[in-house]
Order: C-alpha cells, then structure tokens, then sequence
C-alpha cells in the first residue's frame, strides 16, 4: 500500500531524540558505620565554598538517612532551631547571612509537572543550596545536579553512600 500521493507530500521528518544520561565526572564510595560519621561527613562537606551555589540530590530508599544527612548538613551550615522535614511541605527555606538554603522533598509528587506547577523553576534559577529529596519524582524537570548523594541502609546503624559528580562544581565537592 502506498499513501495517497497529496499525503505523501504532507508527510513531515520525524525528528528523533535520543535521551543520554549525564556523564558522571567522579564517584567516590565511603561508609559511615554510624550517625557520627554522617555528621562528620555533613560538616567536611558544608566547609567547601563551592556548596553555597550547588544542586545536591539525595537520594535511597524509606528510612535510609536522606533528612538525617540534610539536617547535619544544614546543622554545620549554621542553621539553627527546629529543621523540618519537607515531606509534607514539599519546600522548607533557610536564609543565613550570605547564603540562601532550599531543601526540597518531591516524595508526594504524582506527576513531575507538579514542579513546574508549584514555581519551582524560579526557585532552582536563585543562587543559593539546593537540596532535594527524591529527585526522580521531579526528574524531568530539575537541571543537572551538581552533586548526587545515594544513602543505602546496611543495617541499623550503617550506611553506603554513593557520591557522584556531575559537573565541575561536584567534582570540587567531592576534593
């Protein structure tokens, strides 16, 4: 069968798009055998310039130590009093003198379009810290990380963590 000679000159190219995965720049596996160490890490981490304009995804599953290591993070930044998880606020802000901290938590989202939906965009385009917390829900939607943190439970107390750097800004992260 042969299309109809006035569809066949109708037909437009199909453009193809192929989907690459950045390319991962460094990666680095440490342990911390327990909360200590996450808090350790937090602090080495918080002490680097490059971090007060960065992406960092944290990623792993329920219960892995996702907001633990954010709230040391945030802790050896300089923030004080209550640091809320943003489960159910999706957005919790921080602002200290010369840095602005946006920790995210995309847990609830059903749809990445949420993201573009709640101003998000505006909020990533800012200088400052960002943090987010199941990332892959937004995926589509959130710029390339600079820094990915995936946390694996070992056991109670003990944690994998697989770093990855996907920009130059990471690549310094992790020096």
């Amino acid at each position: 069968m042969r299309p109809l000679p006035q569809l066949h000159q109708q037909l437009l190219p199909i453009e193809v798009m192929t989907l690459t995965h950045a390319p991962i720049l460094e990666t680095r596996t440490v342990q911390w055998p327990d909360e200590g160490a996450c808090a350790d890490f937090a602090a080495t981490l918080a002490r680097h310039e490059a971090l007060r304009n960065a992406y960092v995804e944290l990623r792993g599953e329920l219960g892995a130590g996702k907001t633990t290591f954010a709230r040391h993070l945030l802790r050896a930044l300089g923030v004080h009093g209550r640091i809320k998880s943003p489960t159910y606020t999706v957005l919790e802000t921080y602002s200290l003198p010369g840095l602005e901290i946006s920790h995210f938590d995309f847990y609830r989202f059903a749809d990445p379009r949420e993201w573009e939906d709640a101003g998000f965009r505006e909020a990533f385009a800012a200088p400052g810290l960002k943090l987010a917390e199941w990332p892959q829900r937004a995926e589509p939607m959130l710029p390339l990380p600079d820094l990915r943190v995936h946390i694996e439970a070992i056991d109670e107390t003990q944690r994998r963590v697989t770093l990855q750097a996907l920009t130059p800004c990471g690549v310094e992260l992790l020096a």
